[in-house]
């Protein structure tokens, strides 16, 4: 039930930084002014008497942009593909966590000793900004290359030959990362603490190593309810309401919930659409054929063209390379024309060039030095080493032997200009100023170059195909009418799949991302923040919403939402969800009482297999736990629990009926591993630490109320 394990899913506990798999995108959502709407409020959560105000919010969204940056610069690839959406919440999670943790060290009188600062400062900084203050100082031309370094020169300025004021502002922002990482070390302390605070004793150790060793030879005969029967078991709504009072605490809610109903029409291309692909095609080709250039209607409906220079080698197999291989040269073609675009290609030049160049290299340092050197190698007959080697070390430095492509398997690496290339193979051997600024030149000749290969100049046009605008306006003209026709939720929720479209079911709440593409799931329809905004503050019960688009040219899609229902303390016994979970153990216990009428008097496991037509299972080895041919805990622990003997037991489960005896009992030869039961504990109990955190107090989540609307 997707309800249920959204009800029962835990949090992920942060406490000082968000992983950095989170953080991919820069937040999206733009932050309005929370005093000009909503008075003085300027509160976007609280927790008991623990309070995030909206200016916290915003500085812990530019701490995060910050973080993304410097990912994003150092490692793209490891932020790429995280949804926008998450983030505000994301944001404002470790807010809380870090509030609730400041206040617990606090309250525990917590404190960083000099000897956990100078570890977590100099020894293994913990703090990512220690790394940017030493940039920071070498920038300034002040080298340092450890903490430690920079420690001693920022507080020892005249051992360096630098004054007090040079280093001032280094010791203003040493200090302040001092005092940042006693916060993170207390921080720190105080989550091993916690999570400590949950551990195995040798009463659980034992208990999961005897669960683990403790064998079963049982023999028994099994038969599944299968699917009930609603007019064999029927359901009253007096049994519903007694068994909804009895498990009514599984269907406890910790924030305002809205039973929504959601539509999202992902709006493909047309007929149409694929007509005027087929006469751009057409167009192009023909404009390129010409000599002339795509023309701006083209471009204009996304039309791109790209020049490549490749190898032959490079060219990707298929029909592109089947064309350029045998194009006549300025014709154009088109290559490839799918249901999702087309590709042509025109060729432009053919020739045999060498793809890397080997030379000497000679660094020269200064504005008037370079013309000497450069006299020396071409005169003097020696080898550039020995040229070197007359001057000053730090002046003139010679790297000999360097390979440098020309062309890669993506095309021209524009290492050296036409015009350095030219002038090196025209040198004859002799070196050449390749490039020269007042602070120094690079001085080159050419030792070797590779043999020439095939190198082909073209262009690719290419273009995907989107939905067009009248496309887009077709389907929103269409859903428009299915609202104006179903403007309550009853009716939006009765009608949809009439008209065509499909209703997916979930249960926003102020900490939903977004929409999920599926209940549970933590993958959102692009851009639908918007809609669960408009869910949480501003539709009431029975409403349905406007029309809401994903701008998305290549995938463009239409969302409208329809408010079923809302609850603040439990999932009424009335929810679509929690009533079939209620209605199916209530079939479930009476299709057992009724098949144990059927089988339960059989005098042995042999006779109740029969008698249910099933196949008679022995198990010499039934662990607890352990036995996936028999899905039922309820079973499971009955025949774990059962002492050996002659007798029959016939019992009902949650999924089905079994007559079982036990022969005997056994022990598996695995020896006792207490790290391994504390591994097994922890895994069972599954803590969620931040709820520890928050214990029984108040969630009060108002983020979509300092977001901009529609």
């Amino acid at each position: 039930m997707a309800t249920l394990e959204k009800i029962r899913s835990k949090s992920v506990f942060l406490l000082v930084v968000i992983a950095v798999a989170l953080l991919a995108f820069i937040l999206g959502d733009a932050l309005t002014n929370g005093q000009n709407l909503f008075g003085n409020r300027t509160t976007v959560a609280k927790v008991g008497g623990v309070k995030i105000d909206v200016q916290e919010f915003q500085q812990k969204r530019e701490e995060l942009n910050n973080r993304l940056e410097e990912m994003r610069r150092q490692n793209p690839q490891q932020v790429a593909g995280f949804d926008v959406q998450t983030l505000s919440q994301l944001a404002l999670d470790e807010l809380i966590n870090e509030k609730l943790v400041d206040a617990a060290v606090k309250k525990l009188g917590l404190q960083t000793s000099s000897d956990q600062l100078r570890q977590s400062m100099m020894e293994n900084p913990s703090n990512p900004n220690i790394g940017i203050l030493l940039q920071q100082m070498n920038e300034a031309g002040i080298s340092v290359q450890t903490p430690q370094q920079a420690y001693d020169v920022i507080f020892n300025p005249q051992r360096s030959g630098l004054t007090q004021a040079q280093v001032e502002p280094y010791q203003r922002a040493w200090i302040a990362l001092e005092d940042e990482t006693k916060v993170q070390v207390k921080r720190s302390m105080y989550q091993r603490l916690l999570v400590s605070s949950v551990k195995a004793n040798e009463l659980d150790r034992q208990a999961i190593y005897n669960d683990y060793v403790a064998t079963t030879q049982v023999e028994y005969a099994y038969k599944p309810f299968g699917k009930l029967d609603e007019k064999k078991y029927p359901v009253s709504d007096a049994e519903l309401k007694a068994e909804y009072n009895e498990v009514k605490q599984m269907f406890k809610v910790e924030e305002p919930t809205k039973e929504v109903s959601f539509i999202a029409v992902n709006v493909a291309p047309s007929a149409a659409d694929r007509r005027m692909a087929k006469t751009l095609a057409s167009q192009a080709v023909a404009d390129l054929n010409k000599g002339g250039q795509l023309n701006k209607d083209a471009k204009r409906e996304g039309v791109s063209i790209e020049h490549k220079e490749l190898r032959a080698s490079d060219i990707p197999a298929g029909k592109l390379k089947d064309y350029l291989l045998a194009a006549p040269l300025d014709s154009a073609r088109l290559v490839q024309e799918t249901p999702s675009g087309f590709t042509a290609a025109r060729l432009l030049g053919k020739s045999t060039q060498s793809d890397s160049i080997q030379l000497t290299l000679v660094q020269v340092a200064g504005p008037n030095l370079p013309a000497t050197v450069l006299a020396k190698l071409n005169n003097s007959g020696l080898s550039a080493d020995s040229v070197a080697s007359g001057f000053a070390p730090d002046s003139v430095m010679v790297q000999k032997e360097q390979w440098i492509p020309l062309y890669t398997a993506q095309g021209s690496t524009n290492a050296l200009e036409k015009g350095q290339l030219d002038s090196l193979r025209n040198a004859g051997g002799k070196f050449i100023m390749l490039m020269q600024t007042p602070q120094g030149a690079v001085i080159a000749k050419i030792d070797k170059e590779t043999a020439p290969v095939e190198i082909y100049s073209y262009d690719e046009i290419s273009y995907q195909l989107k939905p067009s605008t009248k496309t887009v306006n077709d389907e929103r003209a269409k859903l428009e009418k299915f609202l104006l026709n179903n403007k309550d939720s009853e009716k939006f929720a009765a009608n949809a799949a009439k008209a065509g479209y499909n209703i997916q079911n979930f249960d926003f709440t102020q900490s939903t991302p977004a929409v999920p593409r599926m209940a549970g799931m933590n993958q959102y329809y692009p851009e639908s923040r918007q809609v669960v905004r408009w869910v949480m503050i501003d539709g009431k019960e029975g409403e349905v919403s406007h029309v809401y688009e994903s701008k998305d040219a290549m995938a463009p899609a239409l969302y409208v939402v329809a408010i079923n229902s809302e609850y603040d303390k439990y999932i009424p016994m009335e929810n679509k969800e929690v009533k079939n979970y209620l209605s199916q153990k209530i079939r479930a216990r009476k299709a057992g009482e009724a098949m144990l009428k059927q089988y339960g008097s059989a005098k042995t496991v042999d006779a109740a297999a029969k008698a249910m037509g099933v196949t008679k299972s022995s198990v010499p080895e039934f662990r607890f736990g352990q036995n996936a041919g028999l899905q039922d805990d309820k079973l499971t622990g009955a025949i774990c629990g059962t002492k050996p003997g002659n007798n029959v037991t016939a019992m009902a489960g949650d999924s089905g009926v079994i007559v079982f005896r036990v022969a005997g009992n056994g022990k598996g030869s695995f020896p006792y591993n207490a790290q391994q039961a504390d591994q097994q504990y922890m895994q069972f109990i599954n803590p969620n630490l931040s709820k520890m955190l928050r214990g029984n107090a108040k969630f009060e989540n108002f983020i979509y109320k300092f977001e901009a609307g529609d």
